[in-house]
């Protein structure tokens, strides 16, 4: 089991919350690739997408699968502009390579954001810390579990 893997189970597990994560035999890389192996609608996955602004602070972004981050919405919420992370600034921080990171289990504490039109469903989906793995989980409980504010910082993709 890889270690990114075995970082998220740790965290839900020390959250105490249940969940069955999903190992997919494609790839989860994208948030149609996920929403096509979970069979789940394109909104129901859970985008982490990290930002970096120019003091060096990253911000974390769970944004559904279907939106963009609104870069102007996000700096606002931010309190500087941001930029995409370059890939290895994202293993670093977060130990996870670009297309698993998982909205938990991060290597290091980051302040997050949460897209409210994920709070709209009974379950959405994340990637578990790789690219072929993914869990289910009621969005209220991801939002408790990562502290995340729920805020508005989306556009329709």
């Amino acid at each position: 089991m890889s270690k990114s893997l075995k970082r998220v189970e740790n965290a839900l597990s020390a959250a105490g919350v249940s969940v069955q994560i999903l190992e997919t035999p494609a790839s989860t890389r994208t948030a149609a690739e996920a929403a096509a192996a979970a069979g789940v609608a394109l909104d129901q996955i859970v985008k982490s997408i990290l930002f970096q602004g120019p003091s060096g602070a990253l911000y974390l972004f769970l944004t559904a699968g279907g939106q963009q981050v609104d870069l102007t919405k996000a700096a606002a919420l931010a309190g500087e502009n941001l930029l995409r992370a370059e890939a290895d600034v994202v293993r670093k921080v977060t130990g996870f390579a670009i297309g698993g990171v998982s909205p938990l289990g991060h290597l290091s504490a980051l302040p997050l954001w949460m897209d409210p039109h994920l709070m709209g469903f009974d379950q959405v989906w994340a990637a578990a810390g790789t690219p072929h793995h993914i869990f289910a989980i009621a969005p209220a409980n991801l939002q408790r579990l990562t502290k995340a504010v729920v805020a508005p910082f989306t556009i329709s993709a």
